[in-house]
């Protein structure tokens, strides 16, 4: 299993900003999480506001979901349109891409399947993209863990959006305004066992290299590892995140890089096969073969509310430094990105 120190990320007590005993203390965390995200577009937070018991209960919830028959879990099943984003997706219905709309390219791609399973809920106040939830009678008390899981991540993430606005340089609340909707999305993520080989020549995959699409994004990881961060850099360079215990790990998602002008960098990472421990199986021939563990992962995407036009803000560009992305909605870019997803 690698460890921390091979990874090129950063930890930093996020404590020391939500508790900063002097508005000093509070800039000078903000701007170590900004350079972080300047340089290497990821950033480990320990002490972020999310218990940890909350964090190893949302994984025991996952796994009982996941556990589910699967004419249980079918009961809620993802939407045909990828931008209705909620819901349960079993096995090969997603592949992510990076910035890939052409049918026949996105056809090749299939041919390697995500061999993931998710569950998707977002705001209870969401009209638009209601909330599908399982039957209550199946795993009780799994919509309310939900529901408190995400209010309180999405007072995190606040909180982490006042760092990043902080550390530029701007007022501490300027993105406030752009996410009063909490458009969020909790995504829960089981990776089955599968065959190393297969993950390792590519004939199937966990995720492959991309951008996230929102703001930011804030992971919850188990201890199986897999998680892979690109240099930015050094382009086709990855480098392994493993899990911290407790511990988030933060990325920048395609909104901020398009506000900031590219000052903020959206890192492609990748989930690949992590290290293999007691999980081989005998085939029907009598070989035996290498299987990957079950992983867990819990990811939850903070977006900008859907009418929001995201361009670039003031400070990010001049006539000698002009603006790389054309103007866009929130609401708009995630639907591009997802509706070729499914």
């Amino acid at each position: 299993m690698p460890s921390i120190q091979d990874s090129p990320v950063p930890v930093i007590d996020f404590g020391l900003f939500l508790n900063a005993t002097s508005p000093q203390q509070r800039k000078q965390v903000a701007e170590q999480v900004f350079h972080a995200f300047r340089t290497v577009g990821f950033v480990y937070l320990i002490n972020h506001g999310i218990p940890v018991e909350m964090m190893d209960d949302a994984f025991a919830w996952s796994k009982r979901f996941f556990d589910l028959p699967l004419e249980e879990k079918m009961k809620c099943p993802h939407p045909p349109s990828g931008e209705y984003h909620r819901g349960y997706s079993g096995i090969g219905k997603e592949k992510v891409s990076q910035m890939v709309f052409d049918k026949e390219k996105l056809a090749e791609l299939r041919k390697a399947p995500d061999v993931k399973e998710s569950f998707e809920s977002g705001s209870e106040a969401d009209t638009k993209y209601p909330n599908l939830w399982p039957d209550p009678a199946a795993i009780s008390g799994f919509r309310e863990f939900c529901v408190k899981y995400f209010t309180t991540a999405r007072q995190t993430q606040m909180e982490v959006m006042h760092a990043i606005a902080l550390g530029m340089g701007i007022d501490e609340n300027f993105f406030d305004i752009y996410h009063t909707d909490s458009t969020n999305q909790l995504r829960l993520l089981h990776y089955p066992p599968v065959e190393e080989s297969a993950l390792r020549g590519g004939e199937k995959e966990r995720i492959g290299a991309h951008s996230d699409f929102g703001t930011l994004t804030m992971l919850s990881q188990d201890d199986c590892g897999g998680l892979e961060v690109e240099d930015p850099h050094h382009p086709g360079i990855f480098s392994p995140a493993p899990p911290i215990r407790g511990a988030l790990i933060v990325n920048i998602g395609d909104f901020l890089m398009r506000w900031s002008n590219d000052v903020l960098k959206s890192t492609l990472h990748r989930v690949r096969a992590p290290p293999v421990k007691d999980t081989d199986k005998i085939d029907a021939l009598g070989a035996t073969v290498r299987m990957t563990p079950p992983r867990y992962s819990i990811p939850y995407f903070c977006s900008a509310n859907r009418d929001t036009v995201i361009d670039c803000i003031p400070g990010c560009w001049s006539e000698t430094v002009p603006k790389k992305y054309e103007p866009i909605t929130a609401g708009e870019y995630i639907a591009m990105r997802m509706n070729v997803t499914y």
